[in-house]
């Protein structure tokens, strides 16, 4: 069998889904649909350069990339590509084929410095080193079982302080973009973010597929989001929270606990049996939040860089 290397056919559900199996058999512990697959490659942002690879064996999506550039970096040329093959694929020369596919658009594009979050296993770390990445910084995924974990009980607000829904927010979304940017901002990374554009962020995030408002949990203060969870489901029965963070005027108050305690508690409300996360192995302040509401360590990653030219 050949192994050939292509663009993603978003108008193909077989394409689509195909690319989300693969996710889910790599990663699963990350959330992924056809919808969410497709929506992300026809709303992504032009300066981005956002494609979507697949490699295919005899009619079968067994791997896939996705690949572009942090145009919302203050540092030009970086780029990203993330290769997954499916397990039971291995060793049949798919996450080369992407892997160099991907490297050749992104230099065509004047990226000087490529990321790649690759699975804290041996044979995955390995298989970047041997392409030339070297590791950098870490992370964390997080699996609770709401179904029959324990949540912390709801706690009584302070005063002054209410929770809402993200979609009582649908009249007026930029308080609740102006947050997340901020938070962002301060999220551990290689690369700095400067979250600025607020239409990207609607079609990103608020207009995602999988993007949750009536699940997501945002803490007012004098009227002024000021910490929220951001949550997103899949077509089953997992829920995972995108960003939970506070801004900075707010912290030191337990206000992302609240929030994420109520999102948490209406989601299993609805019928919602697992909760995923992650964290950089570096945020502790978030790591210990999660520890609180029950989570565990199901996989960790490594970010690997090389240096193109």
């Amino acid at each position: 069998m050949t192994v050939i290397v292509r663009d993603l056919r978003t108008d193909d559900r077989r394409d689509t889904e195909g690319f989300a199996l693969v996710r889910r058999l790599a990663l699963p512990f990350m959330l992924a649909t056809a919808e969410s697959v497709a929506h992300s490659v026809t709303h992504a942002h032009p300066d981005a350069h956002y494609r979507a690879l697949v490699a295919e064996e005899d009619g079968e999506v067994i791997g896939t990339a996705q690949t572009g550039l942090a145009y919302d970096s203050p540092e030009p040329g970086q780029g990203y590509l993330n290769v997954y093959v499916r397990p039971d694929r291995f060793g049949r020369g798919a996450g080369t084929l992407l892997t160099r596919t991907a490297e050749e658009q992104l230099g065509a594009l004047g990226a000087k410095r490529l990321f790649a979050w690759v699975l804290d296993a041996p044979e995955n770390r390995a298989f970047a080193e041997r392409h030339g990445y070297r590791a950098s910084r870490s992370a964390h995924f997080l699996r609770l079982d709401l179904a029959n974990g324990a949540l912390p009980p709801r706690q009584e607000l302070p005063p002054g302080v209410e929770l809402r829904t993200g979609a009582d927010f649908a009249d007026d979304l930029r308080p609740l973009f102006q947050l997340d940017a901020e938070t962002m901002s301060d999220e551990p990374s290689d690369v700095g973010v400067e979250f600025a554009d607020y239409d990207a962020w609607l079609k990103d995030t608020w207009q995602a597929p999988m993007f949750s408002p009536e699940l997501s949990s945002v803490a007012v203060v004098d009227g002024r989001p000021a910490a929220f969870s951001l949550a997103r489901t899949d077509d089953g029965t997992r829920y995972g929270t995108v960003m939970t963070g506070t801004g900075r005027a707010y912290r030191g108050r337990g206000l992302a606990k609240l929030a994420k305690n109520d999102s948490l508690h209406r989601a299993r409300a609805a019928g919602f049996t697992e909760a995923f996360t992650g964290n950089d192995t570096g945020n502790g302040p978030m790591l210990a939040i999660n520890k609180w509401f029950g989570y565990e360590v199901c996989a960790s990653e490594v970010r690997y860089v090389r240096e193109l030219g």
